[in-house]
């Protein structure tokens, strides 16, 4: 039973911080270091917080399924047209295209090098840098931002040269966990001159590949020989992501259309902070 109160805290954390550009990992090793699960595999919670976030990735489904679904099924939808490019939505197919340009950079450097990037930087002092940079990044980048207007402020707008200098920022955090692919990707944007909104709803989307395939990738390099507790805290984990998100996404959604990200970046400041003193003063003990 506590383990399994053990998976819902580490759902609920997943849900909350996974879309906030505020970093799940710095978050979730702080919670493993509290709540550490006990009776499972050598590798399991390495695995386990990567594959949660699918219950996250499902929440994006459910809520912009009209806005990534690439066919067009049903003659309302269809519009008139006629034809076997009528059941195709171009726009759409269009910012799918662009959305695997830019997970090619990650794609390639999480293939070749994952195991390498966790060896070096998976530990509460790369994790706290990354926080802490990207977090004075936010309020940079936003005040800097303060009297532009955006270049860019659709998805259809979006050109694949944007698509992969996004991608590239992805690749930050790829390599450093404690970044956030979320804050990665949105202040790439934002740099290039994304609105806020188009850049959340890009990153959000570009979520969907990214974690399907780093799930993937965990599951193989783990293996499928689950116990009973381990397949029952893994499911009991992406279930409360999802349902999570659900009420995050929709938050960050109406808050970004009034607000500005400065407040994610003094909070990633905080926890840097947090972090550091945490495991440099009181585990250290």
């Amino acid at each position: 039973m506590f383990e399994i109160i053990k998976a819902i805290i580490y759902g609920i954390v997943e849900g909350i911080t996974e879309w906030l550009p505020i970093s799940s990992t710095g978050h979730l090793i702080l919670v493993e270091q509290l709540i550490p699960f006990e009776g499972i595999s050598e590798g399991f919670f390495d695995m386990f917080d990567v594959v949660i976030q699918l219950g996250a990735i499902l929440a994006v489904v459910v809520l912009f399924w009209k806005q990534i679904w690439p066919f067009a099924l049903t003659r309302k939808s269809r519009e008139g047209k006629t034809g076997i490019g009528s059941y195709f939505k171009a726009d759409i197919w269009s910012m799918w295209f662009k959305i695997l340009v830019s997970c090619v950079p990650a794609a390639i450097i999480g293939v070749l090098f994952d195991d390498v990037f966790n060896r070096l930087f998976y530990n509460p002092v790369c994790v706290a840098l990354a926080l802490f940079v990207f977090g004075v990044a936010f309020i940079v980048i936003e005040n800097c931002n303060k009297n532009k207007a955006p270049k860019i402020t659709s998805l259809a707008e979006i050109t694949y040269t944007t698509a992969f200098l996004i991608g590239i920022f992805q690749v930050i955090a790829a390599i450093f966990p404690g970044t956030s692919r979320s804050g990665a990707t949105i202040v790439g944007a934002l740099l290039i001159g994304v609105s806020r909104t188009v850049a959340a709803e890009y990153t959000f989307f570009l979520a969907i590949p990214v974690m399907l395939g780093a799930s993937l990738l965990k599951v193989v390099k783990f293996g499928f020989s689950f116990t009973t507790l381990e397949l029952t805290l893994l499911l009991i984990g992406t279930v409360v992501s999802f349902a999570v998100s659900l009420f995050v996404l929709r938050f960050l959604m109406g808050y970004i259309k009034k607000h500005d990200f400065k407040v994610f970046g003094w909070y990633r400041i905080v926890l840097s902070i947090v972090v550091l003193v945490y495991f440099g003063l009181i585990v250290n003990l």
